[in-house]
């Protein structure tokens, strides 16, 4: 039979004991027979008077908790005794007590296995008592054998699977079917947690934790059988040495506190914030601008033209419009939805009792919103107080942002709100999670707003990760949302052999004035050199002067930007300058690309968007150069800010001169008396003939709606980029050509299938290239839809000339199924409501910001570190 006088004392290879260590030990476990194990101080191995650890506990929820970890040592707890564990490294054991016990358990190696030897042994009668006297150096636990680290994720994976092995094993038998049941919905919600946490490295290990632990054969069976046959003492008796809730919290924010203090940093970054350094006030300028600039919309509900339109009236409809179903545009088809439309959606909900109000609002937003990304983006390059003030006027004043905003583009005019604070998440991400998690939200909604963006935008990201090869696991998951949105259009357009149709502009195809290599250069999109042909001519002047005038008004801007070469912080001016480059070369790209057409009229890429991308390049390279011409650089701004304000002055201006293409729009699409039908019954028809004339050629376009229009919601650029024609589409063509004709078929047939209800001949534009043509086929179709029997004239609506098909459609008509109707519209909507719900939780701010220290080390005209790593990543 084993003494109780033999003791165990068990080291690791790593583990170096100071001399008098035993002797304390063993003094210890004299004085008290009742003790069967003691535990030493462990100190860290390379810094020897530190506590590494000194004794263990667990929580209410056996998780366990050191209490004491990462000290320095200054006597402050050799007064404690009994404990309840003590860690497995340098445990002082009695030898009969180890074969009773039968040692570790061994499905705990790595972590725990001294906790849960201890809480058996005092389960068993005995005392664990902490040494202070007796000092052991430790290079780590039993974790680290054979590692130099042990990451932050495979610790968790292996105290999580301990923590749940160990819950098995001491829960009561009546308990034990519930926290087996129990297992895999803890792991969802802690791994939600721990998104929430900006731990997501440990959400693998949760699950592979919970299903070792649900489905581990025998391994808690038999760990619960040696704990039965050695307990003598029920579990109320180790209580008063378990952690309190109290005390947990404490501890847990002593650890945040030592985390915080660890990472504080010595920075020279001005106390300039954005009340006092002059961002409140030029958001404030660009409000009172905004109010000016589209005064008439003041007061509208709905505003159209251009490339917009109405929103659904019907929230629930319109989020019912997203992912893969029916698209209710001309005949339908079944498709993926426009990326686009969840943006929709998502500004439809903000004002979701009149979801198109949230459009107006968009107008007034839209230049303080840019100015104060402009703000804290330049503040982020910039360690000059008032040099981000300039770069926010120069981008709210952009003439790309306004000729998007005049012009219908909603999605350009987004997409150039949100750059600058995708840029500053960009240079974030690299040292922030939250900052990753955003700049991928921020990501997807600009390539969904402007898709011609999305090459600059992975472009960025991959030389980002080039440039900071130590954060890439920070950085590779930034494209994943977009491409989550991405993905069903991508496969519909490639399975219809057409790839450059995902570059096409969303919303409503609207052809814009055909521009050259140098009005992009000027930064026009629409070819009227922002505006200052018409500006010119309305205010008595030749229009042949506008060029030399925004040449003029430019100078300061291009001079700037060009000049950040030659001035010290070339390193962050070349980037700039590359982004420039690469913005100018996108627009003139898409100034030549046609994927879309109006009737006979092709349509070219909107070049507002890469124009942006332009403008952002020299507003960056200017502050680069602002930041380092010290004494002149207040003069340059002066002047700088004034030129680019002139040169926003016709679009600015442009909604009352009345050459802006959008304004209040009508709360209705078809005619009121469509209106009235569509309540009972939604799914009517009314084809729209519209007179054209194409190369003097009399042609006629046909539209067919549904029930109460064709919304912006509806808009598909599937339907837009199509290269052919459906055989429904075919068919509704015929019918159109016979219903403008005098052909004398008859088109119940058709009328009836298509289940149109309701024919409307459109008002002639009268900006149409050849006005006299298009009236005169204007007027023969009206003639020939009033001497058809089958119509019956009702007179003059808003929408033009109205007739009512005589034989009304009597069948129910057959639509497609919605974006819960198949197998691929349920699994992607749920795939990209996953992708995006966690990369929310991952971008929701959950901790305090570091700690920095203020230094007067540095000046405020030093040149800032724009590319540079920074101090504490």
């Amino acid at each position: 039979a084993e003494s109780d006088n033999e003791w165990l004392w068990l080291l690791t290879h790593d583990s170096a004991p100071e001399p008098r260590a035993l002797q304390q030990l063993l003094a210890a476990v004299e004085i008290a027979p009742s003790v069967a194990i003691a535990g030493p101080k462990l100190m860290r191995w390379e810094q020897p008077d530190v506590i590494a650890e000194f004794g263990e506990s667990m929580t209410k929820f056996g998780a366990s908790m050191p209490l004491v970890e990462g000290e320095l040592d200054q006597a402050q707890h050799d007064v404690s005794d009994d404990v309840l564990g003590v860690a497995a490294h340098g445990m002082f054991v009695r030898r009969s007590l180890w074969s009773t016990l039968n040692g570790f358990d061994p499905e705990l190696q790595s972590v725990d296995a001294g906790l849960d030897f201890s809480i058996r042994a005092r389960l068993a009668g005995f005392r664990v008592v902490l040494v202070p006297g007796a000092r052991v150096a430790t290079a780590g636990g039993p974790e680290h054998f054979g590692r130099r680290t042990v990451s932050a994720s495979r610790h968790a994976r292996l105290a999580r699977s301990a923590q749940l092995h160990r819950r098995l094993t001491y829960a009561p038998l009546a308990a034990l079917p519930l926290h087996w049941l129990s297992l895999l919905p803890l792991a969802v919600l802690r791994s939600l947690w721990d998104l929430l946490a900006k731990r997501p490295g440990t959400v693998p290990g949760e699950f592979s934790s919970a299903f070792a632990a649900a489905f581990g054969g025998g391994k808690v069976a038999r760990a619960r059988g040696n704990l039965r046959r050695t307990r003598v003492l029920g579990w109320r008796t180790i209580a008063p040495l378990r952690l309190g809730w109290a005390e947990v919290r404490e501890r847990r924010a002593q650890a945040r506190e030592a985390q915080m203090a660890g990472s504080a940093v010595a920075i020279g970054e001005p106390p300039v914030s954005y009340l006092s350094g002059g961002g409140l006030g030029v958001t404030a300028f660009a409000i009172v601008l905004g109010l000016v600039a589209f005064g008439p919309l003041l007061g509208a509900q709905v505003v159209s033209g251009g490339g917009l339109s109405l929103l659904d009236p019907n929230i629930s409809a319109l989020w019912g419009k997203v992912g893969f179903g029916w698209r209710e545009i001309g005949t339908g088809f079944l498709g993926a939805s426009d990326p686009f439309l969840y943006v929709l959606a998502g500004l439809g909900s903000l004002t979701f009792w009149a979801p198109s109000f949230s459009i107006v609002l968009v107008f007034f937003a839209a230049l303080p919103l840019a100015a104060m990304g402009a703000w804290f983006a330049a503040r982020r390059i910039s360690t000059t107080p008032w040099i981000p003030t300039v770069a926010a006027v120069l981008w709210a004043v952009a003439p790309p942002l306004l000729s998007s905003l005049t012009t219908g583009h909603l999605g350009a005019s987004l997409a150039h709100m949100l750059l600058p604070w995708f840029v500053l998440a960009l240079l974030n991400a690299a040292r922030s999670l939250p900052a990753s998690a955003a700049s991928a939200l921020l990501m997807a909604v600009i390539a969904a707003s402007a898709p011609i963006l999305a090459p600059v935008l992975l472009a960025s990201w991959v030389l980002w990760m080039v440039a900071r090869p130590r954060s890439v696991l920070r950085l590779v998951g930034i494209p994943i949302p977009a491409l989550a949105l991405f993905t069903p259009l991508v496969i519909d357009q490639l399975r219809r052999g057409n790839p450059l149709g995902l570059l096409a502009d969303p919303g409503v195809p609207s052809a814009s004035t055909p521009v050259t290599g140098w009005q992009l250069a000027f930064g026009s999109a629409d070819g009227g050199l922002n505006g200052w042909v018409t500006f010119l001519r309305a205010i008595g002047l030749d229009g042949a002067l506008a060029p030399y005038i925004v040449v003029v008004l430019l100078v300061p801007l291009i001079v700037l930007a060009l000049l950040s070469l030659f001035l010290p912080g070339t390193r962050r001016a070349v980037p700039a300058l590359s982004v420039a480059l690469a913005g100018f070369t996108l627009a003139v790209v898409s100034s030549l690309v046609s994927v879309t057409s109006i009737g006979a009229h092709t349509v070219t890429i909107w070049p507002g968007s890469g124009l942006s991308v332009f403008w952002l390049g020299l507003v960056a390279a200017a502050v680069v150069s602002l930041q380092s011409l010290r004494r002149a650089s207040l003069a340059s701004a002066g002047l700088l800010t004034v030129t680019a304000f002139v040169v926003a002055v016709p679009l600015l201006a442009a909604s009352f001169m009345g050459v802006s293409d959008v304004a209040p729009g009508a709360t209705r699409i078809v005619p009121a008396v469509v209106e009235a039908e569509s309540g009972s019954r939604p799914d009517i028809g009314t084809l729209t003939i519209i007179a054209q004339a194409t190369n003097e050629q009399d042609t006629v376009a046909a539209v067919l709606q549904r029930g109460l229009g064709t919304t912006l919601d509806d808009q598909s650029s599937l339907s837009a980029t199509a290269r052919e024609l459906s055989g429904t589409d075919q068919r509704l063509a015929m019918l159109a050509g016979n219903l403008a004709s005098r052909s004398g078929l008859d088109p119940t047939d058709d009328l009836q299938e298509l289940f149109i209800g309701f024919v409307v001949l459109a008002d002639v534009d009268p900006n149409s290239a050849d006005l006299e043509v298009a009236t005169a086929v204007h007027d023969r179709v009206a003639e020939a839809l009033d001497g058809n029997e089958r119509m019956t004239a009702v007179g003059q609506s808003a929408n033009g000339l109205l007739w009512r098909v005589a034989a009304q459609p009597t069948e129910v008509f057959q639509t497609g199924p919605s974006n819960t109707g198949t197998p691929i519209g349920i699994a992607v909507l749920a795939s990209q409501a996953l992708i995006f719900f966690l990369t929310l939780l991952l971008a929701v701010p959950t901790s305090r910001r570091e700690r920095r220290v203020r230094t007067s080390a540095g000046s405020f005209d030093e040149p800032a570190t724009t590319f540079d790593e920074d101090p504490h990543v």
